[in-house]
């Protein structure tokens, strides 16, 4: 699998439609959808997945440039129900389908979610590797050599893997996705419903770098979970041998949802475009901080920030909302 920083043929997105998710703010998210999309679309083209009773009111809002593919679809998370994409050793495009069940069970009606990924593969012309892993790619994080940082909360969820141990993960990794060596991170965040994906926790950067989110004003119930993540990132090698360069990107204040549920903010939560990161704001002091850091890490790419507490009404961020299809060499 290659490294979310090398060259995209384009980026998948989907139309939020769920009601039942957003409520009052469903036309907001559409929106903010479309902020995001515009944003990316300045540097690879961007595809938008929209049901065929909205794909109208997509291609409206979104204006010129956009491409739209009518799908059905149950929600607008692409970054866990469309494919997750691997060139293969010839080569060529391939899309790896995992298995879904609306994120443990925590969303029962998914059964088009739960084709995506093989009906977008499809459409691309991807050979589809079929895996019996139920999880989503915002569960795991690569280096494109061969590394993958996942978290124990989530893949390991009793809601998606009960009968599996780390040992079988991380041979279904090695098959699916190419990975040598698999960095567990061992607590997601406080009412995150994923359970814990580890793209609100800690990326690479580059091979051997990792931004992760900083203890330090992390909500205090949180605050002894993110310690033990950096301390095992602190000491783990990457599949090439190297210790990580960890870089603490800084928590921003707590906020809540509609339902009073804790928003899970994060800056970790971005998206790498070509020449580019879209990484969100959230109108927090720390906002200015967590730019200047990511773009040291990204010192070749325009770092540009969206405010994404809208995206976090459904539970997710920029990262989530996108998903990255690789250029074939």
């Amino acid at each position: 699998m290659p490294a979310e920083w090398a060259p995209h043929t384009r980026c998948w997105m989907a139309w939020p439609c769920r009601e039942s998710l957003w409520g009052p703010h469903l036309q907001a998210a559409r929106q903010a959808y479309a902020e995001v999309a515009r944003a990316i679309a300045a540097f690879e083209p961007v595809t938008m997945i929209a049901r065929s009773d909205l794909t109208a009111d997509a291609s409206l809002t979104l204006g010129q440039g956009m491409s739209i593919l009518p799908l059905d679809h149950d929600d607008s998370w692409t970054r866990d129900t469309a494919p997750t994409f691997v060139i293969t050793r010839e080569g060529k495009l391939a899309a790896v389908d995992w298995r879904f069940n609306g994120w443990g069970g925590a969303h029962p009606d998914h059964a088009r979610d739960a084709r995506m990924a093989r009906r977008v593969a499809e459409h691309v012309g991807a050979e589809i590797i079929a895996s019996t892993l139920c999880t989503e790619g915002g569960a795991i994080h690569v280096d494109g050599e061969g590394t993958a940082l996942v978290c124990t909360a989530s893949i390991l969820d009793p809601g998606r893997n009960p009968s599996l141990e780390k040992t079988d993960v991380e041979a279904e990794l090695q098959r699916t996705l190419g990975v040598s060596r698999t960095i567990w991170l061992e607590h997601g965040l406080i009412d995150d419903e994923t359970a814990g994906h580890v793209d609100n926790l800690a990326c690479f950067a580059a091979p051997g770098k990792v931004l992760a989110l900083d203890p330090a004003g992390a909500a205090a119930d949180d605050r002894a979970g993110l310690e033990a993540n950096l301390a095992a990132l602190r000491q783990a090698e990457g599949a090439a041998g190297r210790k990580l360069e960890v870089i603490a990107l800084p928590s921003p204040a707590m906020a809540r949802r509609e339902d009073g549920r804790r928003a899970t903010r994060s800056y970790v939560n971005f998206y790498v475009a070509n020449d580019a990161v879209i990484m969100p704001a959230f109108d927090d002091s720390a906002d200015v901080t967590a730019q200047k850091l990511v773009q040291a890490a990204f010192p070749d790419r325009q770092v540009i920030q969206i405010d994404a507490d809208v995206i976090l009404q459904g539970g997710g961020g920029i990262h989530c909302i996108t998903q990255q299809q690789p250029a074939v060499p």
